[in-house]
């Protein structure tokens, strides 16, 4: 018994080292390039280490103590198959001196099953939700910035802060860059970025928890607790659920959008695969709310600049990526009950009594951003009607304005040149900017309840009611002093970030300045063609700004206060004139 344990241990160890060490060649291949004469090594290697992962996923059955889950038997044995197929079709179709695409697919592959199932202890008495939220941004914008520094991520040498900006911008799903995506990087550098949008707009603990969810089926209570804090989610033993959708949504959103816009992209004539990697890097990005486009000049390519039905497919995707997972899920739920008490209706002849599965913040949050969209489109179909809208005809017209309304909430995707509006539609586009997304989505800036918050608390105190109600609901005191402390330390960060940036960048004009990071705090990536002329303390600010526009300044101040326990005592009410 006692070799048996030493033998496991050491093939254990041995298999874990062996696939530290791929992680390490896949890196160095892909980012700077092996000489052709080491292909074959390689690909013993590769071999080698397939092999032995396919033995230790056939023997772990026959000693696993845990109960067998059935997805995961079945994941193993077609992952066993597969890898099986890609040794046999390298070594069979393909010469030893190329490592094929197969080989490598399959070498991640296992490597996703191998470091799927972490023994991940969380201890809130160390490190608490927000630290850990903040941490895993940080490692993940720095861990970014290195992949973007290999010399086959792009096509001419950057810096490191120009990459710092660039994995911050990308993780924060700003869309802010110092550099034309399309020319500098290649499609290995690309398709790092679009990785890090991706991450970044769900968040890597969300990735983490699924996927040890879906391997293990369980995790601890205190990392259920810590998931249940960062998603917003107080039913603790709903959260493992409440990430499975937003992954099986998000997924399934993207890949229609994807669809959607290769269809849509019949002009630009390039390969099958570029198009469908063009596709879905844009529906990502756009879900996302990042902004990052691959073509040269973003969407104002000759291609998009009047392609209609690919800006409805963006206005829907930044739409639906910007109303909120929870939001998201209420929606589809409500409908999926609508859909069946009309059919239980019409062949029943009864009819449902009314649910209450719409909730209060799915209805203030919808209502909020369709209001605010209608409002800032008919404002800016106007405005710029004989201007930067003057070369659209017809439906277009309207098309092109929905999309800037759509777009400055906080996508930051341009069909326009925005150094080219109406100052007057300038300055709105800074309050929509500002307002940015609703709650727990992949979008910025204040959110669209806590900007509905402060309008209602303004009608209350000129009627003289002490409470905001809405939808025959009120409003608890905490969340209104959340929504005023949201918009206070906005206007801190956004202040005390012109102010810097005017003092490093003085030559340039302030409305051009506060654009800058009015954009960057609401991670909109939008732009006057001011970013590339930053100096490096400018691009640095730039980066802080649109961490905390990510993070949130409260999430950052819960990190490092600690909390006050609540005590039964309260002192004399006191009154300070206002």
């Amino acid at each position: 018994m006692l070799t048996r344990f030493f033998c496991s241990r050491i093939f254990n160890l041995l298999t874990k080292w062996s696939f530290i060490v791929a992680i390490v060649t896949i890196i160095a291949m892909l980012g700077f390039g092996f000489p052709k004469h080491y292909n074959p090594y390689v690909n013993l290697f590769f071999a080698t280490i397939l092999f032995l992962g396919i033995i230790k996923t056939v023997v772990k059955f026959f000693y696993i103590k845990d109960k067998i889950i059935a997805r995961v038997l079945i994941f193993d044995l077609l992952s066993v198959l597969f890898i099986t197929y890609c040794i046999y079709i390298q070594f069979t179709e393909y010469s030893i001196h190329f490592v094929s695409k197969y080989i490598l697919f399959a070498i991640i592959l296992k490597l996703l099953r191998e470091f799927a199932t972490p023994n991940f202890t969380f201890k809130r008495s160390y490190i608490t939700p927000p630290q850990l939220f903040i941490i895993s941004f940080i490692g993940l914008i720095i861990l970014g910035a290195c992949l973007l520094l290999l010399p086959k991520a792009t096509k001419t040498s950057i810096t490191f802060l120009d990459a710092l900006f660039t994995s911050t911008s990308a993780v924060c799903v700003t869309g802010l860059s110092v550099m034309d995506v399309s020319q500098v990087f290649t499609t290995f550098g690309q398709f790092i970025l679009l990785l890090l949008i991706q991450l970044g707009g769900l968040g890597i603990l969300t990735f983490a928890a699924y996927i040890a969810y879906f391997f293990k089926g369980n995790s601890s209570f205190e990392y259920q607790i810590t998931l249940g804090n960062i998603s917003n989610n107080d039913a603790f033993s709903e959260v493992f659920s409440f990430i499975k959708r937003i992954i099986y949504l998000t997924f399934s959103i993207e890949l229609i959008g994807a669809v959607c816009i290769y269809l849509s992209l019949d002009q630009l004539e390039i390969s099958f695969l570029d198009k469908a990697f063009h596709s879905l890097f844009h529906s990502i990005s756009a879900f996302c709310n990042a902004g990052f486009s691959t073509l040269p000049n973003g969407l104002m390519h000759e291609v998009t600049i009047y392609n209609y039905p690919l800006q409805i497919v963006v206005i829907l995707l930044i739409f639906l990526g910007g109303i909120g997972f929870p939001i998201l899920v209420n929606i589809l739920r409500y409908f999926s009950y609508f859909i069946t008490k009309t059919i239980a209706s019409i062949f029943h002849n009864r009819k449902e009594q009314k649910s209450w599965v719409f909730s209060l913040s799915s209805k203030v949050n919808l209502m909020t951003s369709l209001i605010i969209l209608f409002i800032s489109t008919i404002i800016i179909y106007f405005e710029e009607f004989y201007y930067t809208l003057n070369n659209h005809t017809g439906i277009g017209k309207f098309v092109s304005a929905t999309f800037i309304s759509m777009t400055t909430r906080t996508a930051g995707f341009n069909t326009i040149d925005f150094s080219q509006l109406q100052f007057s539609t300038i300055i709105m586009i800074l309050l929509l900017m500002w307002i940015g997304a609703s709650p727990t989505s992949t979008g910025g800036g204040i959110k669209t309840s806590t900007f509905a918050i402060a309008i209602l608390n303004f009608i209350n105190i000129a009627r003289g009611k002490q409470n905001i109600e809405i939808y025959n609901r009120k409003i608890s005191d905490s969340i209104v002093q959340k929504a005023f402390a949201t918009i206070t330390l906005s206007f801190l960060v956004i202040g005390i970030g012109v102010f810097l940036i005017s003092k490093f960048d003085y030559q340039l004009p302030l409305i051009d300045i506060a654009f800058e990071v009015f954009s960057a705090y609401s991670t909109v990536g939008l732009s006057l063609n001011t970013t590339p002329l930053l100096s490096d303390p400018s691009k640095i600010i730039l980066i802080i700004i649109m961490f905390i526009g990510r993070v949130s300044m409260i999430t950052i101040l819960t990190a490092f206060f600690k909390k006050t326990i609540s005590s039964r005592y309260s002192y004399p009410t006191g009154d300070i004139l206002i």
